[in-house]
């Protein structure tokens, strides 16, 4: 549940209810997510990740106190054809990027780094002018070098990377995974669940075209590049084994160059 919010220096805020947005209904489970991301939240300043204020704890109810973001979630976003359309080519690409950038922070800028684990549509805002934000840090994990990091399946359908179902152990190249569905996602303006079985096979032989959202016109030779750029870091990180996926770092230098 969200609510806007006034502050006296003028900055819009918005309230996340963790009672309500926390599935499972176990009170420690709500409590240990809560507290999960005040850690994380506390640890980290990116402008493409949401920017927290401060939390608060009263009986059966937590609250955390975020930016508020205007249009709300990617995935509404993307299922709305006027606001798809006014998105367009350019500003998809933009997401994408701005998407990678706060992943290659997360993941190589932040000691210990930190994992996401649930990186989708749903948990990537966008404000007025669609920059990204990146929120939901209650299943996130500090990686330490000294623990084994393993630890129980987090994410939403559709978005966890394969390994996940046997290994239990989470990386950063989970986090990869989650981005290669996310930023197909984007491209396509809907899930690419009916692709990925197939393009996560090394045998990778699709044209750009059937990639592409079928709402828009296809992108101009000014953008043309950009967005094949896109689609084929995306289906690099969709690799079926770990360690063959390109890191968040490496993606986002070559979107940022492209």
């Amino acid at each position: 549940m969200w609510k806007s919010l006034q502050s006296s220096n003028g900055n819009r805020t918005c309230t996340s209810n963790k009672e309500s947005v926390v599935l499972g209904g176990e009170e420690d489970e709500k409590m240990e997510s809560f507290q999960n991301e005040i850690r994380v939240l506390s640890e980290i300043r990116h402008r493409n990740i949401v920017k927290f204020y401060g939390f608060c704890s009263n009986g059966p109810n937590e609250f955390l106190v975020y930016d508020y973001i205007e249009r709300g979630s990617l995935e509404n976003v993307l299922r709305n054809d006027e606001e798809a359309q006014e998105l367009g080519w350019s500003k998809q690409v933009d997401v994408v990027r701005g998407i990678a950038t706060a992943l290659s922070y997360m993941h190589h800028d932040c000691t210990p780094p930190i994992i996401h684990r649930d990186i989708s549509s749903k948990n990537v805002l966008l404000n007025s002018e669609f920059e990204v934000c990146i929120s939901d840090f209650g299943t996130a994990r500090f990686l330490k070098p000294e623990s084994s990091n393993w630890t129980t399946v987090a994410g939403t359908y559709g978005y966890v990377a394969p390994e996940l179902a046997y290994t239990m152990r989470v990386t950063q190249k989970s986090d990869v995974y989650s981005f290669g569905v996310l930023a197909l996602e984007v491209m396509m303006g809907k899930h690419p669940a009916e692709h990925i079985s197939s393009l996560s096979t090394v045998e990778q032989s699709i044209e750009l075209k059937e990639l592409l959202d079928l709402r828009l016109p296809p992108p101009t030779v000014l953008f043309e590049k950009d967005v094949a750029s896109v689609v084929k870091q995306a289906l690099s990180c969709l690799h079926i084994t770990p360690n063959c996926r390109p890191t968040m770092r490496g993606v986002s230098q070559v979107l940022l160059e492209a």
